[in-house]
Parts: C-alpha cells; sequence; structure tokens
C-alpha cells in the first residue's frame, strides 16, 4: 500500500480570522479529524472544550452519545466549563459500523440504530440547544456539521445506515440555515471523502488502498488537518452569506 496516504506535500492554508474569547464546543475530538479540529481552533486562539466518550479531562468531557440524554448533558457541562456561553458547536462524533443485508432483522435494526443516534440524533439535540442558546443572546453562532461524501453518493452495501445518517445531517444544516440566519445563526457542512484515521486507515487496508485511491483524482486521500482547516474556516470566519453550504473535501473523487 502506498506510505503517503496520510502525508500530503502540500496543505491546504484558508485565512482565519478570529476573536481570542470565541467559546466553542466541538464533539468527537480523541483522535482524527476531531482531534485536529481542536488544535487548530486553540490555535487560532479561541477557548475549546472537546469530548471523548472515556474520561473527563482539562479540556474535554466524557459523554456516550449512544444514551439518549447524553447530548443534554454534555451540552449543559460544556455551559458550565465555558462560564455559560458557547459560540460555535461542531458535531463531528461519528461511528462507521458495517451490517449486511444478510444479517438477522435484530442484529440490522440495532446497528441501524446505534448509527442514527450518534451520527444523526445526538448532533441534532445538540444543534436545537445550541440554537436555543443562540437565540436566548445578543449576537448569534455558528454551526458546523462534519457528515460524510456518503450523504451525496452514498456509501458501501453495508453502510446504508451510515450514509443516510450523514444525508440527514446535511438535510438538519441546510434547515437551520434557512430558518435562523435573519437571526444571526448560521449552519455550515463539510464533507469528506475518506480521510487519514485510524477508521479509514482500516478500510484502506481492508479492501485495497490502490484500487480505492485510482478513484482518487487528487491520487490520495485527505489529511485530518485539511478537513481541520476547513472546518475552522467556517466556524472562525466564513462569510454570513454562505450559511447553508456544504464544502466537498474528497480529492475530486465526487463532484457535484
Amino acid at each position: 500500500m502506498p506510505t503517503h496516504l496520510g502525508r500530503p506535500e502540500h496543505r491546504a492554508t484558508i485565512k482565519v480570522v478570529t476573536s481570542h474569547s470565541l467559546h466553542i464546543l466541538v464533539t468527537g475530538t480523541t483522535r482524527g479529524i476531531g482531534a485536529a479540529v481542536l488544535d487548530e481552533l486553540k490555535r487560532h486562539g479561541a477557548r475549546v472544550i472537546g469530548h471523548g466518550t472515556k474520561g473527563d479531562g482539562a479540556d474535554q468531557l466524557a459523554a456516550d452519545l449512544l444514551k439518549p440524554l447524553a447530548a443534554e448533558t454534555l451540552w449543559q457541562r460544556a455551559l458550565d466549563r465555558l462560564g455559560g456561553r458557547i459560540d460555535v458547536l461542531v458535531n463531528n462524533a461519528g461511528i462507521y459500523e458495517p451490517v449486511s443485508i444478510g444479517e438477522s432483522a435484530g442484529v440490522w435494526g440495532e446497528r441501524w440504530q446505534r448509527t442514527l443516534q450518534v451520527n444523526l440524533q445526538a448532533a441534532a439535540d445538540l444543534c436545537r440547544l445550541a440554537v436555543g442558546h443562540f437565540r436566548s443572546r445578543a449576537g448569534g453562532g455558528r454551526i458546523v456539521n462534519v457528515a460524510s461524501r456518503a450523504a451525496y453518493r452514498g456509501d458501501s452495501p453495508e453502510h446504508w445506515h451510515y450514509a443516510a445518517s450523514k444525508a440527514g445531517l446535511i438535510g438538519v444544516t441546510k434547515s437551520i440555515a434557512r430558518g435562523f440566519a435573519a437571526e444571526g445563526i448560521f449552519a455550515f457542512a463539510v464533507t469528506p471523502g475518506f480521510t487519514m484515521t485510524g477508521m479509514a486507515e482500516d478500510y484502506l487496508s481492508s479492501r485495497g488502498g490502490d484500487k480505492l485511491l485510482a478513484e482518487i483524482p487528487l491520487g490520495r486521500v485527505a489529511s485530518p488537518e485539511e478537513v481541520a482547516n476547513v472546518v475552522a474556516y467556517l466556524a472562525l470566519s466564513a462569510p454570513p452569506s454562505m450559511t447553508g453550504a456544504v464544502l466537498d473535501i474528497n480529492g475530486a473523487s465526487y463532484v457535484r
């Protein structure tokens, strides 16, 4: 397998201008894209609280988003940690579990429920809380949802539920943008293709990296830092007129 998959020669750079007083909650920050987003936002001076499934830390809160009320608890704890104000929400947490049509109805339903709960329902719950919070104060706020190329292109025969969850997240993003722009509340989404995280690396290895790379005109998958750079731009300085935008990061493997 090529050794350059996760080491792009040129990192995309987008100028970001931000205030050091911004308070941001980012979910799914223990590795990959989320960890890169956390680092990028901190680099620009924002005060950021991350999230993982286990263990609180100085800049991270634990929450199992498989549990129906976990999103609300996470939001309230983040608010407390950030002094009662959140300016930006970044929904990045997600799971990518396969299930084939040959599985039992019970396994099929369980995998769909788990994926939709984490990737869509918990994200929507946090969006609802963010919009309510933004509306309660002057200044509005921003939401950035990390979706996937699969929302538009679809995914493998074992990942219908993943594609459906990410398509739903795009619908949520656009609805928020249309419904609340006049109140200074802006919503954006990014749709990465393969990104060199542990999850994607396992997938590439199991299916033949060279064959999959042949579908990417750029010749490599994206790095977490590239995705984080775009997320930071949307979170911090994208113009309000961009609200509702969905930005692709897939090396031209899917264009629309």
